[in-house]
């Protein structure tokens, strides 16, 4: 007599909830929230719709626990990346740098589910991140404005300058996956520190 194929261990409720998110995080991500439904989510997880619902509440609630978890993430590794209070302003620029890149090339989904909670949902998730980076970035330029004799008045620009270069190319980066990560940090480190009159042929990262 054929014994009967074992059955599969019934997932708890911490391993169910981990694995709902991770569902919604694709789905998310190719579909944007206004594409993704409940039922699809649901379908691909391979349970029932009042599952989701005991666990997150609705679409919302378990779209919102997916950003706030890609947003942690980035936000970790970028403030890590650059609190090194030691480390020269340049290899601050370039550990800030890979930080991001590094992040879109790790967890793609992730980061297309926070620009597209910046841009679609009129959500601030990535808004924040970058106002987290800037207020960093403005602490690594007034000591170096003051050396130079700068007006300190231009730091805000500059942070927001610098900022805005490496996370907008990060996105475009995202579509254009020909170039490595270290390439793409490199020209942008190159650019961002030397300027466009002293750009380097031979730049590498430090």
């Amino acid at each position: 007599m054929t014994e009967p194929p074992p059955r599969a261990r019934r997932m708890t409720s911490a391993e169910r909830r981990d694995q709902l998110i991770g569902v919604a995080r694709s789905c998310f991500a190719a579909l944007g929230f206004d594409g993704t439904s409940v039922e699809e989510i649901a379908a691909r997880a391979e349970v029932s719709k009042p599952v989701i619902y005991e666990h997150f509440g609705g679409k919302e609630g378990l779209y919102a626990v997916v950003v706030d978890r890609e947003v942690a993430a980035l936000l970790g590794s970028i403030r890590q990346a650059v609190g090194n209070p030691v480390a020269s302003p340049r290899h601050l620029l370039e550990d800030g740098t890979l930080a991001l890149l590094s992040y879109i090339d790790a967890c793609p989904e992730g980061f297309q589910i926070i620009m597209r909670d910046s841009s679609e949902r009129g959500g601030s998730s990535f808004a924040s991140i970058l106002n987290d980076v800037i207020v960093r970035v403005e602490g690594l330029l007034i000591p170096q404005f003051a050396v130079h004799g700068f007006d300190s008045k231009a730091v805000p620009l500059i942070a927001q300058a610098i900022t805005g270069l490496v996370a907008m190319t990060g996105q475009w980066w995202l579509d254009n996956p020909e170039y490595t990560k270290d390439e793409v940090a490199s020209y942008l480190v190159n650019l961002a520190w030397n300027g466009l009159r002293h750009l380097q042929n031979d730049f590498r990262l430090s």
